[in-house]
């Protein structure tokens, strides 16, 4: 910390809030980053260190607020300064036309009438509550006059504002902003995938986990969920100036004090603009990151709101158009029982194969055996299949009517369909377990292809089939034992030529050399995935200095908890595992990472890239993580700022988005010759 005259620290510590503030506002609502991460970092470690030194200094505003430490026994009730109303709904396009037909009675016939289309967000709709330009009210929606206080959870949002902006420092004195927070898409898969980790029951869509996030009693947890929000009006009171006369001056004002308003959102001049604005969606929604079930309607001027109103519950300037429900009938052809490499039982809906949601659906998640004995699932049963906001298959229901009469239960296992131990069933938990850890040839296989997968070792040229001929042949019983194989060895397979033979040996040999990070996330401790691994690296710097850590100290690091840091504990006390960290080791493998190595610069760092359409080589979820390893930021629109746009087959419009703003388009060969030479380099 720098020294200041005692004067100045007020002074200082402001700059430094509204330093970070604008640099929030560029990352999280217009996705053009100014500075490098360790920068933004280095102005945060400075405001913090200041707020310690001088506490009485700490505002409601300062972003080192965002994250409570109080938990909430309950949320108090809020009533709403201005209605929060619902919308009726259209159903079709001619519920549509005659919602237009209806207002039309409203307007002259020399009169035009302009429509703002925006896409209904499916979120959790809240009212945020500004004074004199500081946030100091968040509420749930409620009944629409009362809501949930949840200001604490919502600090934590960062696309939300703390303090609002104005370019003379006039600010209203009453903002009373309308949102809906949501989780993007990806942000609900690593939410899953880290549930499933844990043994907790998955999210059945991203709204239920955005508004399960939102309404937690611990703030802190509510943060750890990256949760994003999208404002679509309010109310002004106070603004020097001219009031707006449209809602599309409106959104342009709440975009210049700093809310994040959806890109997407249209002013469109008749009603066959909208029209073709909902139809346009109703195909492309499925490129989005986030979830979307219509298009919400309004009438544009503001002075004709207020002449045609409300009903009882809705205005009757606005509708919400919603987009065909996702579902399809097929038939349930089998149920597969897999087995994880943590022993979890899995149980797989295998359907005859049917269109939904823009791409054919042959598979679908049934959870648990619970699930299975709630649908009263059968074999042969024509069931009803749902993409939950267009992402996961899931079997919603059966149609009983065309049941055949000699079908019968679906009879969960209670035996593990790979080794025949019995299942296990852990207290509180809904997933089944083999409980048969090195002789379960399944539970292997997966230990296996989860080591040499991209998120760990990352081993080109060892897959799944590889992995299996391995275990059949008995080269490899534990993932030391890919490290002594050599080219005969691998001869020795089947269809196994020798370059290729040579190339997988020399993939394994270089993934010795891989971060610490992706060694721990390797090892497939129970509840560790890839973001905690890289926090125990961070913070240990090696395997040793994990394995001699108390629960306690291991409790203590933000981010591990209790129950990850009981299992790792538990991990580091079985004998097969230490002894196979010691081989590991003596194979040459890298376990240890110092400071310096695991903050070395990044070649991507400060690149924004856009993944749009579909590739080959991986998904863009791996390309994204790539990504990301390398340093850069990947976003889920394109601006000005954006330094590369990659096109898989069949783009969305941020194709089109890049051309007209002139940003770098990479084809999937232009980017793999640009990111495998750094991950080599890298790594």
């Amino acid at each position: 910390m720098q020294n200041l005259n005692l004067f100045d620290i007020p002074a200082k510590i402001q700059e430094l809030r509204d330093k970070i503030n604008y640099h929030n506002y560029l990352y999280y609502v217009k996705d053009t980053p100014e500075i490098l991460d360790t920068e933004y970092d280095r102005l945060l470690n400075e405001l913090k260190e200041l707020e310690k030194a001088y506490p009485q200094l700490i505002t409601s505003d300062s972003p080192t607020q965002r994250v409570g430490a109080v938990i909430s026994e309950k949320f108090e009730q809020i009533k709403h300064k201005f209605r929060l109303y619902s919308l009726d709904n259209a159903n079709s396009d001619e519920e549509l036309t005659d919602w237009h037909e209806r207002i039309k009675k409203y307007f002259s016939e020399e009169e035009k009438i302009e429509f703002v289309c925006e896409l209904k967000i499916d979120g959790l709709a809240i009212a945020l509550t500004y004074e004199n330009g500081l946030f100091t009210k968040g509420a749930t929606r409620g009944d629409g006059l009362v809501g949930e206080d949840i200001t604490r959870n919502l600090r934590t949002v960062k696309s939300i504002p703390l303090k609002l902006f104005s370019p003379d420092d006039k600010l209203p004195e009453l903002v009373d902003a309308r949102g809906e927070v949501f989780m993007p898409k990806s942000s609900f898969e690593k939410l899953n995938e880290k549930r499933r980790e844990l043994g907790e029951a998955e999210f059945a869509n991203p709204r239920n986990a955005g508004s399960g996030s939102v309404r937690q009693l611990d703030p802190k947890v509510t943060s750890d969920r990256d949760l994003d929000i999208f404002v679509y009006g309010g109310v002004i009171l106070g603004l020097e100036g001219e009031l707006p006369e449209t809602h599309w001056k409106t959104l342009e004002i709440f975009k210049k004090m700093g809310f994040k308003v959806n890109p997407t959102s249209k002013l469109c001049k008749n009603i066959g603009e909208a029209f073709e604005f909902c139809k346009y969606w109703d195909e492309k929604r499925f490129d989005l990151e986030y979830a979307t079930d219509g298009v919400v309607i309004k009438v544009n001027d503001l002075a004709k709101q207020q002449e045609l109103g409300y009903t009882a519950r809705s205005p009757r300037w606005a509708i919400a158009y919603k987009f065909p429900p996702e579902e399809a009938p097929t038939v349930l052809e089998d149920i597969e029982i897999s087995v994880g490499r943590t022993g979890a039982i899995t149980p797989v809906a295998i359907l005859e194969p049917v269109k939904l949601a823009g791409t054919t659906v042959s598979r679908a998640s049934l959870h648990n055996a619970d699930e299975i004995e709630r649908l009263g699932l059968r074999i042969g049963d024509k069931v009803i299949v749902k993409k939950a906001a267009e992402i996961i298959p899931k079997v919603i229901g059966v149609d009983l009517s065309a049941r055949k009469g000699d079908s019968e239960p679906f009879k969960f296992p209670k035996r593990c369909p790979i080794c025949a131990t019995p299942l296990a069933r852990k207290e509180n938990e809904v997933i089944y377990y083999c409980p048969n850890i090195m002789g379960c040839a399944a539970q292997l296989r997966g230990r296996l292809e989860h080591w040499v997968s991209r998120e760990a070792m990352d081993i080109d040229g060892v897959g799944g089939s590889l992995v299996n001929q391995l275990i059949e042949k008995n080269l490899v019983k534990d993932p030391s034992d890919l490290y002594i194989l050599t080219v005969q060895d691998m001869l020795s397979l089947e269809r196994m030529a020798e370059k290729s033979a040579s190339n997988a040996i020399n993939s394994i040999q270089i993934s010795k050399t891989r971060p610490l990070g992706r060694f721990i996330n390797a090892l497939g401790i129970r509840y560790v995935g890839k973001e905690t691994a890289e926090i125990l690296a961070r913070n240990f710097h090696s395997i040793d200095n994990i394995k001699s850590a108390t629960v306690e100290e291991l409790a203590g690091i933000e981010g591990i908890g209790e129950k990850i840091a009981q299992s790792i504990k538990i991990y580091f006390e079985d004998p097969d595992n230490l002894d196979m960290i010691e081989k590991l080791k003596k194979a040459g493998v890298k376990t240890e990472e110092s400071k310096e190595e695991i903050q070395k610069e990044r070649p991507l760092a400060g690149k924004t890239f856009v993944l749009t359409g579909t590739l080959s080589t991986f998904d863009r979820n791996e390309a994204g993580d790539i990504i990301k390893e390398l340093g850069g930021k990947v976003s889920g629109s394109v601006s000005s700022k954006t330094d590369f746009v990659v096109v898989g087959e069949s783009p969305g419009s941020k194709y089109n988005k890049a051309v007209s703003l002139g940003v770098k388009i990479l084809n999937e060969k232009e980017f793999l010759e640009i990111i495998i030479p750094l991950q080599k380099s890298f790594r």
